[in-house]
């Protein structure tokens, strides 16, 4: 799998047209919606005595056929992830590249404001999809540099922040930082301490800096990454049993790369950058493992009634009926057959996990109701013609 990461630089150059805005243009946060599977359309004129087309049919490198069950899980990361961009203020740009879902922020601010949302963004996304315990590394080597290259830090001060940087802490390893007289005694060793300082700060508010720390063996290996990088990564818990443990690597990261959209700016115009990325291929992989072990059903539809009935000859009645519910905009559906038995079609709705069924026949046709019924409970009750869409609406929205 690709490494997870902000956007490959080739497609940087799509980008500029987004990026690059006037001195008082505002934050651009640009979510990247990219295509989650390569369409690959294959046309063939054969000659009518051709038996065999002259042509073999791969499938695309990084792509793979999904079936219904798959497709929930994943459409369910998907809208998750895109919401929590949505909430954030971003807007939707689509680029050419695969199994990431990218937030990025483009734009001179001031500091750590937009480091900090970013990584409020991670956690909140990582939290909601339930993935288990998770932690998000902090590599210094990227503050060093941030600190020898841009503040005119010794490099042996900044090495000797390096040791606190292999405790693996947070707030409190900074505040012991800031005591440390060879480190306090630096202008500019306090001013990088100063910028850690107040990202943890605007962590603390946004109420997740115990789940960042720093963590000197994080090496990303991107040469456009100009300052702090994250990386995300799940804690491992006690296999159940049945399962197999998993090694995923990193199911998010990003950092800083404010040199990037300079490189393919004929004028060279420096747009500071931060960003992250979401690894969908990587957290779809421990979903479906879990689906596996677990023996969960998943719903592949989002039928809401089934229409049914007891007796032959009534197809055209639960076509009316069916028609009225869809126009109501309820999701709903029926076996197509002209006669099916009453039990096939509640045995359907058990297995497909349909939550309501209409039932019309003859009695129910001389009265003027449709019976409603629960497939959890199985309960039915009588509702008259005219009301049962409304009966039904109440139902749904009371589920």
């Amino acid at each position: 799998m690709p490494q997870l990461g902000l956007l490959p630089r080739r497609t940087w150059a799509a980008l500029l047209s987004q990026l690059l805005r006037p001195p008082h243009s505002a934050c651009i946060p640009a979510v990247g919606c990219h295509s989650q599977v390569a369409e690959a359309v294959l046309t063939s004129h054969l000659k009518p005595h051709q038996e065999k087309p002259n042509f073999i049919i791969k499938i695309p490198k990084g792509t793979r056929d999904l079936s219904p069950e798959q497709m929930v899980v994943r459409e369910k990361i998907l809208d998750m992830v895109v919401s929590c961009f949505k909430r954030h203020g971003a807007k939707g740009l689509d680029t050419p590249a695969f199994e990431l879902k990218d937030f990025d922020i483009a734009g001179q601010f001031d500091p750590m404001i937009p480091d900090a949302e970013c990584l409020k963004i991670i956690c909140e996304i990582l939290s909601g999809l339930q993935l288990g315990d998770f932690l998000i590394k902090m590599s210094w080597r990227d503050v060093r540099h941030e600190m020898v290259a841009k503040k005119g830090l010794s490099p042996e001060v900044a090495d000797r922040i390096g040791e606190y940087a292999q405790c693996h802490g947070g707030i409190s390893l900074i505040e012991q930082m800031f005591q440390d007289p060879r480190l306090s005694q630096n202008k500019q060793a306090l001013e990088g301490l100063g910028d850690l300082k107040l990202l943890f700060e605007y962590l603390t508010l946004f109420g997740i800096a115990e789940k960042i720390c720093f963590d000197l063996s994080l090496a990303r290996g991107l040469d456009y990454y100009t300052g702090v990088i994250y990386e995300a990564v799940l804690l491992q818990t006690p296999t159940q049993i049945g399962e197999e443990p998993l090694n995923v690597g990193s199911v998010a990261a990003g950092g800083r790369y404010d040199e990037l959209v300079a490189m393919f700016d004929p004028k060279g115009h420096k747009v500071p950058c931060v960003g992250l990325s979401i690894g969908v291929e990587r957290i779809f992989s421990i979903v479906e493992q879990r689906m596996k072990t677990s023996f969960k059903k998943v719903r592949t539809t989002e039928t809401q009634v089934f229409v049914a009935t007891p007796q032959k000859n009534f197809l055209r009645e639960r076509l009316k009926l069916i028609a009225e519910l869809w126009n109501a905009g309820i999701k709903a559906e029926m076996l197509y057959k002209n006669d099916p038995k009453l039990l096939t079609q509640l045995h359907y709705c058990e297995n497909t996990g349909i939550p309501l069924v209409v039932i019309i026949g003859e009695q129910e046709q001389k009265e003027g109701v449709i019976k409603l019924r629960s497939v959890a409970s199985r309960k039915e009750v009588a509702i008259k013609r005219e009301n049962l869409v409304a009966e039904i609406q109440k139902r749904l929205s009371e589920s």
